[in-house]
């Protein structure tokens, strides 16, 4: 692959997820009929590593991360770490499975959601020493993680055609990309 499709792509994602980043800090907090906020940037990380492999995966969890530490107040590095392992699984099941179907990015999407919750809240508990766990499952993981497999719905789809049609432009056909 030449490098000056690869500074392309690396761009493409860094854009993309900085505007997944802006709609879900930016946007989604104002609609008043959201209980919870979709989580976009997941959305993008685990998709571009399930369509591409470990290394797309990683690359785009480098940035979504970077992105969070940079506005977030946790430790930094944290969602660097969350983001780039998300990536990297994800991408672990890009060579073995047909990206077609929706059912496995559904799947993929709840476990990568519930995995990255459990390690914030996790990693939350031990910075602060005590909190309502029960709440937290409750009244933010379950509802984040409807809306983000209901966005994931829409949005998987619209990744995999557009990656489908910049391939062709770029004359990279994948072995797992159909």
């Amino acid at each position: 692959m030449r490098i000056g499709i690869i500074i392309k792509r690396i761009i493409i994602y860094f854009l993309l997820i900085l505007a997944a980043f802006l709609m879900q800090t930016c946007v989604f907090p104002i609609l008043g009929f959201l209980s919870a906020i979709p989580n976009l940037i997941l959305i993008i990380t685990f998709s571009y590593g399930y369509i591409y492999g470990t290394m797309t995966g990683m690359i785009c969890g480098f940035f979504a991360g970077l992105l969070m530490d940079l506005f977030y107040p946790e430790a930094f590095g944290l969602f660097i770490l969350f983001y780039s392992y998300l990536g990297f699984f994800s991408g672990l099941f890009s060579k073995q499975l047909k990206n077609d179907s929706l059912i496995f990015p559904l799947i993929l999407c709840t476990v990568n959601e519930l995995v990255y919750n459990g390690a914030l809240l996790c990693y939350r508990f031990i910075a602060v020493g005590r909190m309502n766990i029960i709440y937290s499952i409750f009244k933010v993981i379950i509802p984040e993680l409807f809306f983000t497999l209901i966005i994931t719905i829409i949005a998987y789809r619209i990744l995999l055609n557009t990656n489908r049609k910049l391939d062709k432009i770029d004359n990279i056909r994948g072995k797992n990309v159909a």
